[in-house]
């Protein structure tokens, strides 16, 4: 019975690693630190790091990744969403400094007109989806404004926004405001 007990945590541990959305990998052949971030069943996930920006050096899902559509980096770290899963690497390392964290040396800090409303129009031409890149941040909502198609713009079925953006669809187009704030 011990022998049973023992093998089913270890499997249970075994099981929580390799469920863990990020894993840095560092060996030969490598070079510098590798992340996997993966969203799983399509969802958003945000995978921890410091870095500025990042690249991604190989795609591990079906779904094609695309930066500022469904993988970007954030003050938070690596997100991912809608399928895309991959390993990837600091940008543009080596250039610029440290890498704290919100408020450290070399971290992020909001300029002086973070708080401000964002206003731009986002369309779906030929009723294709398409994704406008803005950064919505922690702590923002985003909103419509003014729908300027016929079709109806609701959200969750024909637009929603993440944190890299906003996206429309089924030709839904309309002038959105995103409102910041630091939090």
């Amino acid at each position: 019975m011990f022998k049973t007990i023992v093998f089913g945590l270890v499997g249970a541990v075994a099981l929580l690693i390799t469920a863990a959305p990020a894993q840095a990998q560092r060996g030969p052949g490598y070079g510098q630190e590798r992340v996997r971030c993966e969203s799983r069943n399509h969802r958003y996930e945000s995978c921890p790091v410091q870095w500025r920006d990042a690249q991604l050096v190989r795609q591990t899902s079906d779904t094609p990744c695309r930066k500022g559509s469904n993988w970007g980096v954030d003050r938070r770290g690596i997100w991912v969403d809608r399928g895309c899963a991959g390993e990837f690497v600091e940008a543009g390392r080596g250039h610029g400094g440290g890498h704290g964290g919100p408020g450290g040396p070399g971290g992020w800090n909001p300029g002086s007109d973070w708080d401000r409303d964002i206003r731009f129009t986002c369309q779906s031409r030929d009723r294709r989806y398409n994704f406008c890149s803005v950064d919505t941040g922690r702590g923002s909502e985003v909103r419509i404004e003014r729908q300027t198609s016929e079709t109806a713009c609701i959200e969750g079925r024909t637009w929603g926004w993440n944190r890299a953006g906003v996206w429309v669809d089924r030709g839904c187009s309309a002038v959105f405001v995103v409102q910041r704030r630091w939090r």
